[in-house]
This record gives structure tokens, C-alpha cells and sequence, in this order.
């Protein structure tokens, strides 16, 4: 490959949570010691342990290296490339500057977006498993959450119910959902006819749509990503879109997302309830960032990130089968993340999932609890290290836990 993705990336001392573990999430406080002779390995936040692509630092030294850094405007380039990348990546034509705006981050984006189409108290749809950002978002803001559980198939590939959601629509009397695609934490990534039914649903039942496609640069196997606001007319006037290049590039650390509102009345609502902060502002450097990251060599390194993503992903799914009988974990279609149920696991070794995870601290892999993401007795893993940490891990997990 062009690119490097083997080198294993010192992280300590270097102002990364995955590594240098914040109190919020610390397992070794509580009574879990990490063995003597093992080191961590960081599966759990969502972000990748992998060199950023070269052209990301370069446009921000560049930049650096002249030596004023006062109040500015985003460049005219700044738009260009978003939407020169969503042409390419995605197929969507006819996009203007004047319906991107930016967004310091996903999240906030969700609670602008919430502000206009509901008030506080109202029930948002929401598919379950359910990503931790959501629920504590939804919840910090008051509003109410309604779940409509993903189903597996015979084949193990997630579904939305689509029964399920309709009635719990009209229950509750929902008028907004936020719709998670590709979907995180399950890596399922929808097909055109399962968004066009969703939205059709929405359509006929007045529903808002709020859809999160951070993740959509990340698609393995061939699938495609397709843009919600793509599969009708409707849903281009129905939905705030919302994207980062922060999943696919690793940028998290530098703040910056961007909505894609098609519909005057609602972009003009939503960019009002994201200034009256006064700090939903972007950052020159992020900007820099995203001209650094959207960018021909960007998406070379983009698609064999890809390639390398899906390898962990086959690997460990194999292992897994091969190797740990009573876990379950449907592959992911996309993002580099795994959602592992133990339920029969833990029943027939008579042990908890707190045990479990607490036997993978020990020997530092450092994974993530899944019931905060409503699944009872799961785990959530991060795929995006070099292949040879992944392997590492799954050896100890066959070797100390699963065993």
C-alpha cells in the first residue's frame, strides 16, 4: 500500500483519551489491575490509531507558518471541497454552498436541528442499538426518547422494523427521528429501499428526520453509501443531513462537522438556533483540516483505509466464529466497529458481561461496555489499529477470556 497503516503510533502523553484513559471511563480504578506484561490496547472511544494522511498537516503547516491567525471567513475553497467530496464519494449533484453550514460537532447539530422541529418534552424516534452521543444528548436537552429496535434476519443482517416504527410514531405522536447512517453500532449500511420506506413513513406521519452520516466515507465490502436526503424529493426537504470529517480522517481533536439543509425554511432556522451559543464558530485550523482531508489524495488514502478496515473486520468476525461459541456479532457493513452480543456466552459459562470485560481489562484490551448503547449483554469494539494489534488482542482474548 501507498499509505502506512502498520506502524503502531506511540499515543501516550499525546493528549488521546483512547490511550491516556479520562476518569469517565477508567477501568483500572475500580478494582481491575492490568496484568503484569500486558499493554493496552485501545478498542473502545471511536477513533483510529493509524497516521493521519499526510495532506491533513501539511495544509494546516502550511498555513501555520504564516503568522496571523485573526477573525476570517471560510474560504471559498472550504466549500468547494465538501462538495467536490460528496459529488465523488456520494453521487450528489447540484449541491451549493448555501446550504452547508457548519456545525462544531455532530451532536450539536442534532440538538439545533431538534430546536426547531420540536419543543422540549417531545419524543424523538430513535432505532436501537442506540449510539451513547444520542441518548445522552437527547436526554441533556430534554427531550424524550422513543427505541424502535433493529431486528436481525435470518442471515443476521440488521433491519428496521418498519411496523414497529410506524406505531410507536403514531403513538406517541413523534414528529421528529434521527436516523443513523451507516449505522452506529451495528456497521449496518442501508440500502436505498429500506431509506425509502423509512422516509415514506416520515412523510405520511409529519416526521422530521435528523440523519447522522459521519460514518459514510467508511463503507466496506463494496456496499454504497446513499444519502437520505437522495432517495426522493420529499426527503431532500425533510431532512438535515449531517457529516465530519472527523470518522474518516481522525480529526475529532480539531472540531469541526457541517450540516446539509436543502430546505430555506429549516436551514435558516437551524443555522439561527446554532449561533445563539455565540461559540458555533469555525476554527481556521479545522478549516484547513477538511481542505487537508478532502482532497484527491485524501480519498486515495481514504479507500485503502477502507481496504484495511475491512481486513480487520473479516479477521476478527472469522476469529470470533472460529474461535469464542456463543458470541455473536453480525459483520458490519461499514464504520470500523464491532457490536459483540455474549448473551449465550455468559449463560452457559455462568459468568456476567461485567466480568467478561473485566477479564479483556486485564489483559489491556480496552473495549466498551454496549449496554450503555442498549444492548443488554454486548460489547462494542474498535477495529482501527494496525493489523497486528488487532490480532494481538484477539490472541489474548482467546487465550484469557473467551477460553
Amino acid at each position: 500500500m501507498k499509505y502506512d497503516f502498520t506502524t503502531i503510533v506511540d499515543r501516550h502523553g499525546k493528549d488521546a483519551v483512547a490511550v491516556d484513559l479520562p476518569e469517565f471511563f477508567d477501568p483500572y480504578k475500580d478494582g481491575v489491575t492490568l496484568k503484569e506484561g500486558f499493554d493496552l490496547i485501545p478498542m473502545w472511544v471511536a477513533d483510529m490509531n493509524f497516521p493521519a494522511v499526510p495532506t491533513i498537516p501539511k495544509a494546516m503547516e502550511e498555513r501555520i507558518r504564516h503568522t496571523t491567525y485573526g477573525y476570517f471567513e471560510p474560504r471559498k475553497e472550504y466549500f468547494d471541497c465538501i462538495i467536490q467530496w460528496q459529488k465523488r464519494r456520494n453521487g450528489v449533484e447540484a449541491l451549493t454552498p448555501e446550504c452547508i453550514g457548519y456545525e462544531n460537532g455532530v451532536l450539536g447539530g442534532v440538538v439545533s436541528a431538534l430546536r426547531v422541529f420540536c419543543s422540549q418534552g417531545d419524543t424523538v424516534l430513535v432505532h436501537s442499538p442506540t449510539y451513547i452521543g444520542f441518548t445522552n444528548t437527547l436526554k441533556n436537552n430534554g427531550f424524550d426518547i422513543i427505541h424502535s429496535p433493529l431486528v436481525q434476519d435470518e442471515d443476521g443482517i440488521w433491519r428496521m422494523d418498519f411496523e414497529d416504527m410506524e406505531r410507536k410514531i403514531k403513538e406517541h405522536k413523534i414528529h421528529a427521528a434521527i436516523l443513523c447512517s451507516p449505522h452506529n453500532p451495528t456497521g449496518r449500511v442501508w440500502e436505498r429501499w429500506e431509506l425509502e420506506k423509512a422516509m415514506e413513513i416520515y412523510k405520511e406521519n409529519d416526521v422530521y428526520v435528523i440523519s447522522d452520516e459521519i460514518w459514510s466515507d467508511l463503507v466496506l465490502y463494496g456496499n454504497q453509501h446513499i444519502p437520505t436526503q437522495s432517495v426522493s424529493e420529499d426527503a431532500k426537504n425533510r431532512t438535515v443531513a449531517l457529516y465530519a470529517p472527523s470518522k474518516t480522517f481522525n480529526l475529532a481533536g480539531m472540531v469541526g462537522s457541517y450540516h446539509i439543509i436543502y430546505n430555506k425554511y429549516i436551514r435558516e432556522r437551524v443555522e439561527k438556533e446554532s449561533s445563539l451559543c455565540h461559540y458555533n464558530s469555525i476554527n481556521l485550523l479545522s478549516m484547513y483540516a477538511l481542505m487537508g482531508a478532502y482532497c484527491e489524495e485524501g480519498a486515495e488514502w481514504t479507500d485503502e483505509l477502507r481496504e484495511v478496515l475491512g481486513e480487520n473486520v473479516t479477521y476478527a468476525c472469522d476469529f470470533i466464529e472460529a474461535h469464542f461459541p456463543g458470541v455473536k456479532v453480525s459483520r458490519p457493513q461499514g464504520t470500523y466497529m464491532l457490536f459483540l452480543d455474549c448473551t449465550e456466552w455468559c449463560k452457559e459459562h455462568g459468568t456476567t458481561i461485567d466480568e467478561v470485560q473485566a477479564k479483556g481489562y486485564e489483559v489491556g484490551v480496552v473495549w466498551q461496555d454496549g449496554r450503555a448503547f442498549h444492548g443488554p449483554c454486548a460489547i462494542r469494539m474498535n477495529l482501527a489499529l494496525p493489523f497486528s494489534r488487532v490480532k494481538e488482542a484477539f490472541d489474548r482474548l482467546a487465550e484469557y477470556v473467551f477460553c
